[in-house]
Formats: C-alpha cells, sequence, structure tokens
C-alpha cells in the first residue's frame, strides 16, 4: 500500500505561484512514474504532468506547459509541481498519484488540495 499526501494547495491572485507537494509513505515510490491530475469545478478529471522515476522524462499537458514544472526528490519520496504564471482557469483540486503495477493505470491517489487563483 502507498498512501499520498498533497500540500502547498492555498489561494494565490493571477500571475502568482505555488509550489505543491506529495509525500509518498508505505513504500518507496523510486522506481516508479508520478503524476498530478486537476479536477476543477464541475470539470472532468485532468493530466497535468507526470515524471519518470529517473526524473529524466517528464510530459504536461499543453494546458499548463511552459508554466508548470514537475520535479522529484527520491531520497524523500516526494513529488513537487512548481506552478508560476497561475492563471483563473488553473483553479482546481490538484492530485498526485503512482503507476507501479500497470504501464497505463495510476494506482494509488492522494486526497488533494486545493488551489484556487482569483482575477
Amino acid at each position: 500500500q502507498v498512501q499520498l499526501m498533497e500540500t502547498g494547495g492555498g489561494l494565490v491572485q493571477a500571475g502568482g505561484s505555488l509550489r505543491l507537494s506529495c509525500v509518498a509513505s508505505g513504500r518507496t515510490v523510486t522506481g516508479y512514474t508520478m503524476a498530478w491530475f486537476r479536477q476543477g469545478p464541475g470539470k472532468e478529471r485532468e493530466f497535468v504532468a507526470r515524471i519518470t522515476w529517473g526524473a529524466n522524462s517528464a510530459t504536461y499537458a499543453d494546458s499548463v506547459k511552459g508554466r508548470f514544472t514537475i520535479s522529484r526528490d527520491n531520497s524523500k519520496n516526494t513529488v513537487y509541481l512548481q506552478m508560476n504564471g497561475l492563471k483563473p482557469e488553473d483553479t482546481a483540486v490538484y492530485s498526485c498519484a503512482v503507476r507501479i503495477y500497470s504501464v497505463t493505470t495510476y494506482d494509488y491517489w492522494g486526497q488533494g488540495t486545493q488551489v484556487t487563483v482569483s482575477s
């Protein structure tokens, strides 16, 4: 079992920045791909970014490319999401996830942290 806990959400003005953290416990996630997803009010959950275990490959949704940066610290079992140039449409609950048993499905999810961007 893996438990994921996100922190760092909050209220920020448009153009501002936030850094989200996701700490894994229960087992190491060093060898696995981790990702961030978000779900805005009245919207479906959508992919934001993912990073491979060696941190040598990151993929982003077009909507956040150039503004968000995903990174990880395997020694801390933690993945980060640096969000710059925030827009009101970035308002959502942000959740992290880890892919362990499948190459296509994320097996464990955190509860999420709320990010609200005011205009």
